[in-house]
């Protein structure tokens, strides 16, 4: 196999695949178009087994926590990035492989060709696009605008072919001159064509992103507007801790997470798109009355509850950011459930999501809690698409795994089903361990009291609806000190701690630790986040 042709091969299907990515992501923020990188990489991701998922996410926050990136803000992105870059090899790998099968086959290079190399490639990617079905946009006009841009793929890379890979050459007088003219002529061309494809690929992210960064501006916007408590603290619902005096230290997180910056975590690697004018959740199963609730009902015919709430990821490790406090409200799922009449031989619920997620619930625990809540908004505005619009459950004292969003089902019934993250290996209860962090030591921020300097220090502890009674800081392995509370925002959120540090120069450890509300101390022994939550001592170092 000629080396020469694989590489013109692989370099014109890149090139080209990369315009195609430009232009995928143009008709995505403009029309609402697929775009396929995404598409195949959630559909890769249902489809690998378990611990190759939980193997690749692992690696993925390692990596991420290894150079510094923030975890919560950098995670998805990361996933991205991935998903173009895989697309963008598969369309080398397939470029490199047809320029040898052709010139092997005496393949003429004209449009026949170039349509049945595009449908090739094109048949299934579009067959995934889909099967995941992440775009909302007319079905015809989708298959339309694919079919499109695969078969131009493929013409255009029929006719680099008949350029690039040369049929019998002339005369022998000609045959002596036309190596160094094809060698001059290729070249031209691939100026040519990979200045085309560059400024199409250009072009086509810079509108892209420019159009996608518009409409997120534009939602935050709306959502700022609408919100019940400011992002920088001053309220218009008044907190139920604002007397207490226990000010934070400087550095540490906010108390209140502000919506636009509370974490994601989701499936797929865009955010599920739900139209909740035509929304019903269906309730089904061994119910003696099968309900099927709009929005609307879900809003008024039922007393609304409202809860602060500090959730968490269980992906999380020691000092991790996924996790953030917000104001949740919705109604408890004991009421629908008793309108619903289920049967008494039944033992769990069976909740889908519009992402392809799936958990089960058990009724005794529903019955136990009637905080357990359907939560239609945060913060007092609809609940961001972004964060499982029109519909999610919260479960207090587990982490997010446990949390569909984007409800779009629940089933009653007698079996007991694993759950998504069940079945690739996590832990079935997924009970919330107690943490704690430190966010800042202030070193800029130093007290004078008389003759002595203090230091604060302070973070965040946090142990699900089983709430925090102490913390406690060391320094240097010294004693350990109690540290000062703030009160919680409710009994199902972080504490935020304080601890005024006799000021010493030089560098120095610290390490933080935390009690349960019944006194039971956080877990001290390092273990990783898989399969039950990361527990350990988070420290933070202070260099002389």
């Amino acid at each position: 196999m000629n080396k020469v042709d694989l590489g013109y091969g692989a370099l014109v299907g890149g090139s080209l695949t990369a315009a195609m990515v430009g232009l995928m992501y143009v008709g995505n923020s403009l029309i609402g178009m697929p775009f396929l990188p995404f598409d195949l990489f959630d559909w890769i991701t249902r489809i690998l087994p378990g611990p190759v998922i939980t193997f690749g996410i692992d690696l993925m926050i390692d990596a991420m926590r290894l150079i510094g990136l923030s975890v919560a803000n950098t995670a998805k992105l990361a996933e991205q990035i991935i998903s173009v870059l895989g697309f963008f090899s598969i369309g080398i790998v397939y470029g490199a492989g047809l320029f040898p099968v052709m010139k092997a086959r005496g393949a003429r290079s004209d449009y026949v060709s170039g349509l049945i190399i595009g449908a090739l490639l094109g048949l299934p990617m579009i067959a995934i696009s889909v099967a995941i079905g992440n775009s909302t946009s007319n079905p015809v006009m989708i298959l339309a605008w694919l079919a499109a841009l695969f078969l131009a793929w493929g013409v255009v890379f029929s006719l680099a072919y008949g350029r690039l890979i040369p049929t019998e050459l002339g005369s022998p007088v000609e045959n002596e001159l036309a190596p160094t003219v094809q060698v001059i002529d290729r070249r031209q061309f691939l100026i040519r064509l990979g200045t085309a494809t560059a400024t199409i690929t250009i072009v086509g992210a810079g509108l892209g992103t420019f159009l996608a960064q518009a409409d997120r501006r534009r939602l935050e916007e709306e959502l700022a507007a609408s919100m019940a408590h400011e992002s920088q603290g001053t309220l218009r619902l008044s907190f139920p801790n604002a007397g207490d005096t226990l000010m934070p230290a400087p550095g540490t997180r906010p108390e209140y997470t502000p919506v636009k910056d509370h974490y994601q975590v989701f499936l797929r690697l865009q955010p599920t798109v739900i139209d909740g004018a035509s929304w019903v959740l269906p309730i089904t199963g061994l119910v003696d009355n099968p309900l099927m609730l709009t929005l609307d009902d879900i809003r008024t015919k039922y007393k609304s509850r409202d809860q602060y709430v500090t959730l968490s990821c269980i992906s999380g490790r020691i000092g991790t950011d996924l996790i953030s406090t917000t104001y949740w409200t919705g109604v408890s799922l004991q009421e629908i459930l008793k309108d619903a009449k289920v049967s008494t031989e039944a033992r769990s619920l069976f909740i889908t999501s519009g992402d392809g997620f799936y958990e089960t619930v058990d009724l005794d625990l529903i019955a136990s809690d009637e905080r357990i809540m359907l939560c239609h908004a945060w913060d007092g505005n609809t609940l961001p698409v972004d964060h499982g619009f029109p519909l999610r459950i919260w479960i207090p004292d587990r982490y997010g795994m446990k949390q569909p969003k984007w409800i779009v089902g629940i089933e009653v019934t007698d079996e007991r089903r694993e759950g998504y993250w069940v079945e690739r290996n996590w832990d079935e209860v997924a009970q919330v361990k107690a943490t704690s962090v430190i966010d800042t030591v202030a070193v800029d921020a130093i007290i004078d009291k008389g003759t002595q300097k203090l230091v604060p220090i302070g973070g965040i502890a946090f142990a699900g609806a089983r709430g925090i009674s102490g913390v406690e800081v060391s320094v240097d392995d010294g004693p350990w000190q109690e540290a000062q509370l703030r009160a919680p925002l409710s009994e199902t959120t972080w504490v935020i701690w304080r601890y005024d540090w006799p000021f010493e120069a030089g560098g120095h450890k610290f390490e933080v630790r935390c009690r349960e509300g019944d006194g039971t101390p956080q877990i001290e022994e390092s273990r990783g986040n898989r399969p039950s939550g990361a527990t350990g001592i988070h420290l933070k170092r202070l260099k002389g």
